[in-house]
């Protein structure tokens, strides 16, 4: 399952998240195609980290360091063993656009 977007996909055990989420129509950013050297496609696992994903590989932890202690993966090496509910990280331009509705917002109440 894929949050905030609350899509589910059904995908062969093995399969990277990454693969995962194309597979449900839903976009994660990557500019390295997957080969974790981008470090662009974290997402956060919900439930069922443990049991659900493959277990962390050295070079993964390596590469996000404290973040892996936080829940955070990456896509493109985390594999998909069991039912797993990911969130994905909000669209960099849709964050922006948003938090300026919300300044604009704060702005109109004070005056």
């Amino acid at each position: 399952m894929f949050w905030p977007q609350g899509k589910k996909v059904k995908v062969r055990q093995g399969t990277n998240v990454l693969r995962a989420a194309r597979e449900a129509r839903l976009h994660i950013a990557t500019r390295c195609g997957g080969q974790a050297a981008c470090l662009l496609c974290k997402v956060r696992v919900e439930k069922g980290g443990g049991s659900a994903l493959s277990p962390l590989s050295a070079a993964e932890a390596r590469k996000l360091g404290a973040l892996a202690e936080e829940g955070i993966r990456l896509a493109c090496q985390a594999k998909v063993i069991g039912n797993a509910e990911i969130h994905l990280p909000e669209d960099p331009l849709k964050a922006a656009v948003r938090k300026k509705l919300l300044e604009q917002q704060e702005d109109d109440r004070l005056w």
